[in-house]
């Protein structure tokens, strides 16, 4: 999947779902993690406030940042 691909369908499950949306949003994140990594993600999450709207929480890399 590309990054075009994931826009595509989250704006589809918006639309379809409105506040419930959460769960086919998910699906795509993880198609997203699988093929793209960590930052493809958080670029989704940001560009469409999914934190906020869905609560679906940036994800954090492979690096610890609690020191």
């Amino acid at each position: 999947m590309n990054l075009d691909t994931a826009r595509q369908r989250i704006e589809s499950a918006i639309t379809q779902y409105g506040q419930h949306a959460a769960m086919a949003i998910e699906l795509v994140i993880n198609e997203v993690r699988s093929d793209m990594g960590y930052e493809a993600v958080n670029e989704l999450i940001d560009e469409f406030d999914l934190e906020l709207q869905y609560n679906i929480a940036p994800l954090e890399s492979d690096v610890s940042s609690n020191s």
